[in-house]
């Protein structure tokens, strides 16, 4: 079974920053294209940062955040500086099989940007 188990939300201060894990069991991890969705209450989820032969970045956050990945620890991290309350939101790991193009999601983790 797929798990994907995302850690690191909380409540940051405007102007601060956060790191998000993601760590990924049941597939081998060189297999998934890997990515960070982002959600607040009535809205669609939307793409933050997607790796794959290279980093994309929404432009809310370019600049701002970077995606990276730990192929020996299946894990994907998202760098969060210069933090807004418009970051605010649940934030979703994704991973894509490269192969069968399924799609694996994380439980979500929040991040509140507040004084």
């Amino acid at each position: 079974q797929v798990q994907l188990v995302e850690s690191g939300g909380g409540l940051v201060q405007p102007g601060g920053s956060q790191t998000l894990s993601c760590t990924v069991t049941g597939i081998t991890f060189k297999y998934l294209n890997m990515a960070w969705y982002r959600q607040t209450p009535g809205n669609q989820r939307e793409l933050v940062a997607r790796i794959g032969v290279s980093p994309e970045y929404s432009d809310s956050v370019k600049g701002r955040f970077t995606i990276s990945r730990d192929n020996e620890k299946s894990t994907t991290f998202l760098q969060m500086r210069s933090l807004k309350a418009e970051d605010t939101a649940v934030y979703f790991c994704n991973g894509v099989n490269k192969i069968t193009d399924r799609n694996y999601w994380g439980q979500g983790t929040q991040v509140t940007v507040s004084a």
